[in-house]
């Protein structure tokens, strides 16, 4: 059975996770473009009272997306 993979999506507040890669190449580009990089680490920071948008600290400041971008960043 395949191992499900792990988006920044998935983090709980507080949780941290290293990214791998990107399921989304048109959207990667965006991402790489705002500080998330290969390798770099991030953290879920907090999220709206509903769940969307959350905003994660990458790179030593804070970023706000949608879960649909962070369903786009594979985490290590």
């Amino acid at each position: 059975m395949a191992k499900a993979t792990r988006t920044a999506a998935d983090l709980k507040i507080g949780e941290r996770g290293v990214i791998c890669c990107f399921s989304d190449q048109e959207m990667s580009l965006k991402l790489l473009e705002m500080g998330c990089l290969p390798g770099s680490e991030i953290e879920l920071s907090s999220k709206a009272p509903f769940g969307d948008p959350i905003c994660i600290k990458v790179l030593g400041y804070s970023l706000s997306m949608r879960l649909e971008e962070a369903a786009t960043i594979n985490l290590m």
